[in-house]
């Protein structure tokens, strides 16, 4: 890590990694964690609460709600297309100026759509503020796995977490004010608020240094219930060669369409299946909640446990949540309905806590930013799924038939997940050691 943003290079005396981190911060690295997870918060209202705001903007623009349906589409495509660059260009100069850069575009994104005259202009803005919620993702996911190799699953859980749960705070007041003029003036505010709390961030975040604790081996070391880890650092070229990278990348793209199906469309399915709006406003705020404590609670149990075994029983739980939804919806029922919206979150959402940790403990910290980022482009195959595929199956076909889609592909992630099995190490590269410019850019 080459980082203009890391400290001194020079290694620690010390083996533990709180009194290691503390030595060349200053202060806890559990402050980088609050900070991350401040700026993911913040941010989430561009994937959470697009279904709220959808409407009143159609209406503004005097355009049919369907125009919009490629604005979230768009958004995921951005946001995890434009990861892998972030993070080749985190890993080698650190956070800051990226998260700098990000303050400006999230921001500048949800006060520029309160302006919007046309449709083009909100996939315009909607689409670089994307850019922004990406570089925030990416910098607050592999903030933690840089600074908390003995914690991956538990600190990653907490920084997406804030990126779901976070969101479950704007829903309410969002949905509130979309029926009345004064919501471009709440978007307006969501975005000062989201400038400066990433702009805040970007002050505070830095990369560790070389070697910043004397000994890495016993982080490294495997509990009773976890398999092996690698003490290779691979670069994204050599992850990107495993046959275990492709499996997790079908797993991701599955479950990412499964999840964000149900996101995307989780208000149109209630109104079109005569649900009331209470069950459209319920369902709408507990999805981010349920989202955020599944990713804490799965990230957690995954440091105890077998990641892969946590994946399996995640991914499978989720299938059953999206298939139940069909039912409660064709039953009516309210309960059941938000029941399965709950069921069917809190089980997906963790896959951005347990695929992350599995990336460091498969391929290393030194490389994760850009090996984490290659993973999650997948996400843009699951939002085109998510959003225009399952809204032509809608269409063409039936909700059922669509949510069943859904419901098969997260519940063949899960399956799959019992098959990955820790990469052959290759030769030793300590994290943050240089690596030949020709290995990495050819």
């Amino acid at each position: 890590m080459s980082g203009g943003d890391s400290e001194a290079s020079a290694g620690s005396t010390a083996t533990d990694p709180d009194t290691a981190a503390h030595e060349h911060l200053g202060f806890s690295r559990w402050w980088l964690i609050v900070a991350a997870a401040g700026s993911m918060g913040v941010v989430s209202p561009y994937q959470y609460v697009w279904s709220s705001i959808e409407g009143p903007l159609a209406r503004d623009l005097g355009i049919a709600l369907p125009a919009l349906g490629l604005v979230f589409t768009l958004f995921v495509i951005f946001q995890a297309g434009s990861q892998f660059p972030v993070g080749w260009w985190r890993d080698r100069h650190g956070p800051r100026n990226l998260t700098a850069i990000a303050a400006v575009l999230a921001g500048g994104g949800y006060i520029g759509i309160t302006y919007a005259t046309t449709v083009w202009h909100l996939y315009a803005l909607y689409s670089l503020g994307a850019i922004g919620v990406g570089i925030v993702y990416t910098v607050a996911v592999n903030t933690a796995l840089k600074w908390f190799p003995d914690r991956r699953g538990l600190t990653t859980g907490v920084g997406t977490m804030a990126f779901a749960g976070g969101a479950a705070l704007f829903v309410p007041f969002v949905r509130a004010n979309a029926a009345v003029d004064e919501y471009s003036r709440v978007l307006r505010l969501m975005g000062i608020l989201i400038f400066g709390v990433v702009l805040l961030t970007a002050v505070l975040l830095r990369d560790p240094p070389t070697n910043w604790v004397e000994d890495t081996t016993e982080l490294n070391e495997p509990s009773p219930d976890q398999p092996s880890t690698t003490n290779h650092q691979y670069t994204w070229r050599e992850t990107a060669r495993t046959w275990q990278f492709w499996l997790m990348y079908a797993m991701f793209v599955a479950v990412s369409g499964a999840g964000l199906m149900v996101t995307a469309k989780v208000i149109s399915f209630a109104q079109a299946m005569s649900l009331t709006e209470n069950t459209a406003t319920l369902s709408a705020t507990v999805l981010p909640i349920a989202a955020g404590i599944g990713r804490l609670v799965m990230g957690d149990l995954s440091d105890r446990f077998d990641r892969r075994y946590i994946m399996a029983v995640s991914f499978v739980l989720c299938g059953i949540g999206v298939g139940s939804l069909v039912i409660a919806a064709q039953a009516g029922s309210t309960v059941l309905f938000v029941g399965s919206v709950v069921l069917a979150t809190f089980f997906w959402s963790p896959q951005y806590t347990l695929f992350p940790s599995l990336v460091g403990e498969y391929y290393g910290e030194a490389h994760s930013s850009s090996n984490y980022a290659l993973l999650y482009s997948g996400k843009m195959w699951g939002g085109i799924f998510g959003g225009a595929v399952a809204g032509w199956l809608v269409t063409v076909t039936s909700w059922t038939f669509a949510f069943g889609i859904g419901a098969v592909l997260a519940i063949g992630a899960g399956v799959s997940a019992l098959a990955l099995q820790t990469p052959t190490n290759q030769p030793v590269r300590p994290a943050g050691s240089a690596v030949n410019p020709s290995e990495e850019q050819k």
